[in-house]
């Protein structure tokens, strides 16, 4: 998949644990998961100004692309 989310990458740098995220995003435990594993399928860009607030940090710390290289 062209977009990687890194949100595991800014939660380390941050020293923020999933739980923690999760009562500042107030997003479920599961949603959270599901984002930072990369199995999302869409985000709402209020969960993801809220998740940028809670890192300080940019959306583009979170979230990438990386060109698909197909052989």
């Amino acid at each position: 998949m062209p977009i990687v989310v890194n949100l595991d990458v800014m939660m380390a740098k941050r020293k923020m644990s999933l739980n923690e995220l999760s009562e500042k995003v107030e997003l479920t435990l599961s949603n959270l998961s599901i984002l930072k594993t990369g199995k999302a399928k869409a985000i709402r860009f209020s969960t993801l100004e809220a998740i940028c607030k809670a890192l300080n940090c940019q959306p583009s710390d979170i979230l990438e692309y990386v060109e698909d290289i197909q052989n």
